[in-house]
């Protein structure tokens, strides 16, 4: 997904145009919420992974605080937008993929 297309403040948006696609205001914020959480997860875990290179057992706070590298990278993942405004331009674009459980269940 293009994240330029995203906007990285909050806007206002009609709550109708939010519960269309699955017919329930509800549905949709639980299927928002989960998703904007795996792109939240896949983020910590990639940023992470980036800035594990640095990490070093003697670092003292002088050192930690002028790698100019490590400050960029986390200025990068600042400037990115927020995992709930992702989540919200994929399912307005239709990008995400959901199911509904069974609602009948496995009473029988």
């Amino acid at each position: 997904m293009d994240t330029k297309k995203i906007p990285t403040n909050t806007i206002t948006r009609d709550i109708k145009d939010l519960a269309e696609p699955t017919g329930n205001i509800y549905e949709s914020v639980v299927i928002l919420y989960k998703r904007a959480n795996q792109i939240a997860l896949a983020e910590k875990k990639e940023l992470s992974k980036k800035l594990e290179d640095f990490k070093n057992e003697r670092d003292n706070m002088a050192e930690v605080f002028e790698n100019k590298e490590q400050i960029e990278i986390s200025k990068y993942y600042e400037r990115q937008p927020k995992p709930d405004l992702v989540a919200i331009s994929e399912f307005q674009n239709g990008e995400l993929y959901y199911r509904v459980a069974d609602k009948e269940g496995s009473k029988e």
